[in-house]
């Protein structure tokens, strides 16, 4: 993108992109929250989110391609887990994937004006690590919220990336899948990175095309430490497979 049309995607940005997320931020926040109150959580915590994260990459002029619909079948509860790019993450897969399902989140979004909020009342995971007893009851909410039939969209890294490449997986989600005997499904991010990574947080958007691929389900073919090991090693080798060539390969994150 030459310089004249940087400047003026920015003065977009700023005068109409920005203004409009955050009225949409704050108006879906609202109707979640008094949605989930009042109705179906599953409706309330789920189709707000997912409108407004569409919206948000809209307004942004992102474009985005999704492959790999066809391997979800309908009604199949799953445990998604993708690399970790950067903020736009949250709305491609919010607004893209195409299932319902619930967070599993770091503790500090519940910090975050309206969405904190919107986010407990829609009834995601807040991941709280501040003692193992927090953690066994953070994994508690997750098993039952899979044995109810949602599924659940993990970052199994932990956290951003901050250089695009992929760290290392945490075993969690794949233990939680491998206790319940539900497939596993990898997907993998591109552009989010170079859209918005954690360095550039509130920053000017960067504009850059997005892409999610929806890998084929793994299934669990034993149970225990060895089909977790399987599992995750071969999700971790699916997700890294659709990453850009730029991407390619392991590369330590300093905070993992």
């Amino acid at each position: 993108m030459n310089v004249f049309l940087k400047c003026l995607y920015r003065l977009y940005q700023l005068c109409v992109a920005l203004p409009l997320t955050i009225l949409a931020t704050i108006i879906t926040a609202l109707v979640t929250t008094i949605g989930c109150l009042i109705g179906n959580g599953h409706f309330w915590g789920y189709y707000p989110g997912k409108c407004w994260s569409w919206l948000v990459v809209r307004l942004f002029l992102i474009p985005v391609t999704v492959e790999g619909r066809e391997n979800m079948e309908d009604g199949q509860s799953y445990v998604f887990v993708s690399n970790h790019q950067g903020a736009f993450d949250i709305f491609l897969i919010y607004g893209f994937l195409g299932r319902n399902f619930k967070w599993m989140m770091k503790r500090g979004i519940m910090k975050i004006p309206f969405v904190g909020f919107a986010c407990k009342a829609a009834h995601h995971i807040f991941v709280d690590r501040r003692s193992p007893t927090k953690i066994k009851e953070t994994y508690d909410v997750a098993r039952n919220t899979l044995q109810s039939g949602m599924s659940l969209v993990v970052f199994p890294e932990g956290s951003r990336s901050f250089n695009g490449h992929m760290g290392v997986f945490k075993k969690g989600a794949f233990a939680l899948a491998d206790e319940l005997q539900l497939p596993i499904v990898p997907l993998t991010i591109n552009g989010s990175f170079d859209i918005m990574p954690r360095t550039r947080d509130w920053h000017w958007v960067h504009w850059h095309p997005l892409r999610l691929t929806i890998h084929q389900p793994i299934y669990p073919v034993d149970k225990g430490p060895r089909n977790i090991q399987a599992i995750m090693h071969q999700s971790y080798d699916s997700v890294m497979s659709s990453l850009d060539p730029e991407y390619q390969g392991f590369m330590e994150n300093p905070n993992q």
